[in-house]
């Protein structure tokens, strides 16, 4: 079964360890040849931000946003606050993937309330979770 293909996607995880070995993990899929990695959700929101403001925004907007709940300053859910602030462009083209280590049932139900969040994952991304995101 072939991958999607995306022209972007962003790692949102405030621990470098992680969003290294998810990023080697999307390499290794194939699935994009680019990958925007943050480690704060505030810096991350900035960035978007900045980018729907560009005439370019389309191609440079990532498809796929994989975003930790867990982080210091601004946590998942709080950029996914912000996030509904954005653009209907940026809105349209980033689809948000939960990519946590909690195991709590509330934050998989408090996710489901945001319409942008297309998958809950567990940390770190493996072969087979790559292969689960259609989104």
């Amino acid at each position: 079964m072939a991958l999607r293909k995306y022209r972007a996607v962003m790692l949102i995880d405030d621990n470098e360890i992680d969003n290294l070995i998810n990023q080697k993990m999307i390499e290794a899929a194939a699935i994009t040849d680019n990958i925007y990695t943050h480690t704060g959700a505030k810096s991350a929101i900035e960035f978007l931000k900045n980018m729907e403001k560009m005439d370019v925004a389309e191609q440079v907007l990532p498809d796929v946003i994989f975003l930790d709940i867990d982080m210091p300053l601004m946590d998942g859910f709080q950029f996914l606050d912000e996030f509904e602030k954005l653009t209907p462009l940026a809105k349209r083209k980033c689809r948000i993937v939960m990519l946590t280590s909690s195991i709590n049932p509330q934050d998989f139900d408090r996710s489901k309330k945001y319409s942008n969040v297309k998958l809950y994952l567990n940390k770190p991304l493996s072969h087979e979770s790559i292969m689960k995101i259609d989104v």
